[in-house]
């Protein structure tokens, strides 16, 4: 029996079937604001605020949406997966606790952000490989068809505030052949806004963190 491949985005995207970019996208966007927050705690001055308030935002809708959304949509086509959510559930909570604390030290200048924020980058990245351990068999499981219909639900729950950041955000340093992969199952004026309106208004955000 031929072993599983062992799918993740820690090194990039080149492994991993085009259609798993997208989310895989999301991970990686993670990953390198946990290390912006991370390189900014020691000399923050708040003004970085407006972007930690966005990024916590996402993550936040990004694992609601998989424990209301996508993981229940997994379960559906593939019953093996119902146990492992349920794992994955639990490191969401872990998630939140470790975003609550940089909350608390941004919300006294800065006091104790330099441990919240390598806790959070810790705690960011473990349930991360974890859950691509756990997912992207499923996804590949799955094929292509199947999975782009449960990640189209999975997008057209994000409120407003995430749907506007979420181009931008995921774009912001990406590989050109990934973002042409995933712009292009994004509808023409929409791809457009986001290239340029929300482009602007995301790099005037991004300016906080990066000073």
């Amino acid at each position: 029996m031929p072993t599983p491949r062992t799918y993740s985005s820690e090194n990039g995207l080149d492994t991993l079937p085009p259609y798993f970019h997208g989310f895989a996208l999301m991970h990686i966007a993670m990953r390198r604001d946990a290390a912006r927050l991370r390189t900014a705690a020691p000399a923050w001055n708040g003004a970085g605020t407006p972007w930690w308030q966005q990024l916590r935002e996402t993550i936040e809708w990004h694992h609601t949406s998989e424990d209301d959304v996508l993981w229940p949509g997994l379960r559906h086509r593939d019953p093996d997966f119902d146990a492992q959510a349920r794992e994955l559930h639990d490191d969401h909570e872990e998630l939140d606790a470790a975003m609550h604390a940089v909350s608390t030290a941004i919300a006294h200048r800065g006091d104790g952000l330099v441990r919240a924020a390598q806790t959070f980058e810790g705690v960011l990245r473990d349930h991360l490989r974890d859950e691509e351990r756990i997912v992207f068999p499923v996804f590949e499981r799955l094929g292509e068809r199947a999975y782009l219909a449960e990640e189209r639900k999975v997008v057209s729950s994000a409120p407003m505030r995430v749907m506007t950041h979420l181009q931008p955000w995921m774009f912001d340093q990406a590989p050109r052949r990934s973002v042409a992969h995933v712009a292009a199952t994004i509808p023409p004026p929409v791809r457009l806004i986001g290239s340029t309106l929300l482009q602007r208004r995301y790099t005037r955000t991004l300016k906080g963190i990066l000073k």
